[in-house]
Order: structure tokens, then C-alpha cells, then sequence
């Protein structure tokens, strides 16, 4: 369970984010939108403890995320961030390694063989030995997602549910790879994982959460069940556009 209570978050003398409270629980994927500049990625990274809150705290399984042991975190949650830049000409079979070193003990010694099959997954077989700086840029992103997987191993492991944080995952791939990332992140909370993406495609919000929450000007504008929240009204209000223009009927 991961649990936010009041959480505020200052950034360069300015409040970004405001009074914020949820909590969420494995086996429900929820997604975030809203607006450029709502507070999103600032949201997702207090939760994930990359960003300490100004007021307020975060709890992870019932602990303060201030009391985690950073590995022990590592070993529970992983987090595909916006962008990721790599200084060296690793290969991505080295960067998928990464996750494996920092991951669960049980995902370390599956080896050579959980990267090949995580790079199935994501539809790179054969990409082991490509430079990762050589790839397009939707081809990273799954690189990076596969390193994710690897870090994150099994979505239950030893009776607790590891969790998997997505920030806009979907942005630079074709609609064929933003379907199959989603299904990965789907099949993940299915078998009793967390997980919490932010999106800003309303229609694959839609389609793939379990609950959504609409985050504008840092605080929460709306959180259920997507048929609840995405109203008409909402949209206008939040996106300052028709929703006939923005939702498939």
C-alpha cells in the first residue's frame, strides 16, 4: 500500500504541488493526468521518494519512506522516468543488467536468461549486443522498460507486492508499443503488483486504469473510476477543450 498524506512539495520558492492525499493498493493501476505544468511527474516523484514533500509524508507498506533503506526500496519499486541519458556506449544488454543489480535477489540469479525473455516482452529479441545510443528513441524507452521489469522481478515475491511507476511511458512510441507497454503494466497489477503511470492520452487513461486522477494547478481535481471522472465538464474545466474533441465515442 502506498499512502500520501497532505503532501506539499516547493520547488525554486514556488508550491507546486498542494495539500495532496491518497492512497493506493496493488492490483489497481491507476493513472494520472492533467495538464503541462499540473504537477504530475512532481506528484509521482514525491510518491516514489525522489522528491522530499515540504510538508506532509509519504508511507510505503506502512513505513515512512524516510525509513527505507534505499536498496531494500530498490528492491520493491521501480520507476521509468521521462528520459533517460546514458554517458557511455553501453549496450542494452548492460543496461538491462543494471535493474538486475539492483533488483530483487530472486530476478539476479535468472541471469541471462530473464533479460532475453524481458526483451521478448517488449519486442527487441536479438537487440542484446546494439549499442543502446545507437537506438531510436521509442527503441530506448522499451530498453528502459525492460531494464524496469528486470529490477522489479515478480509482481508478488514472498507475499508482498511490488510496485511499478511509469512516467509518461507511452510518449515516444507508435500506438502498437503503447498498447503493448500498457498491457505489460495491465498484466503486472492483474497478478497482484502496484502500479501508477501518468498519461496524456485520455482515451488510453480510459481504456487501461482502474482509477484515474486529474491533477490541476497541484492539487487533485477528480480521482475514481474513469467513467466517473471523465465528464464533460471536467474536461472543459481542466484541459479547457470540448470533450467531443478529445474522446473516441
Amino acid at each position: 500500500m502506498l499512502e500520501a498524506d497532505a503532501i506539499s512539495v516547493r520547488l525554486a520558492g514556488r508550491e507546486v504541488l498542494r495539500d495532496v492525499s491518497l492512497t493506493l493498493v496493488p492490483g489497481e493501476f491507476t493513472v494520472i493526468v492533467g495538464p503541462n505544468g499540473a504537477g504530475k511527474t512532481t506528484l509521482l516523484r514525491a510518491l516514489v521518494g525522489d522528491l522530499p514533500p515540504s510538508a506532509g509524508g509519504v508511507r510505503f507498506d506502512g513505513t515512512r519512506l524516510d525509513d527505507w533503506h534505499g536498496r531494500d526500496l530498490a528492491r520493491r519499486r521501480a520507476v521509468l522516468s521521462q528520459s533517460q541519458h546514458l554517458a557511455f556506449p553501453f549496450t542494452v544488454h548492460e543496461v538491462i543488467a543494471l535493474g538486475l543489480r539492483a533488483g530483487n535477489t530472486g530476478a539476479k540469479n535468472a541471469g541471462a536468461g530473464l533479460i532475453a525473455g524481458v526483451l521478448a516482452r517488449v519486442d527487441l529479441v536479438g537487440y542484446e549486443a546494439r549499442f543502446y545510443q545507437q537506438l531510436s528513441g521509442g527503441e530506448q524507452q522499451r530498453v528502459q522498460l525492460a531494464r524496469v521489469l528486470c529490477q522489479l522481478g515478480p509482481p508478488v515475491l514472498d507475499g508482498a507486492a511490488n510496485w511499478l511507476y511509469l512516467d509518461e511511458p507511452t510518449a515516444s512510441l507508435d500506438i502498437r508499443h503503447q498498447f503493448q507497454i500498457l498491457d505489460l503494466a495491465r498484466q503486472h497489477v492483474t497478478a497482484g503488483g502496484g502500479g501508477l503511470a501518468i498519461l496524456h492520452d485520455l482515451n488510453l487513461a480510459a481504456d487501461y486504469a482502474d482509477r484515474l486522477i486529474v491533477v490541476s494547478g497541484g492539487r487533485l481535481a477528480a480521482d475514481g473510476p474513469p467513467a466517473d471522472v471523465l465528464t464533460g465538464a471536467l474536461i472543459e474545466d481542466v484541459f479547457g477543450v470540448d470533450a467531443s474533441r478529445v474522446l473516441r465515442a
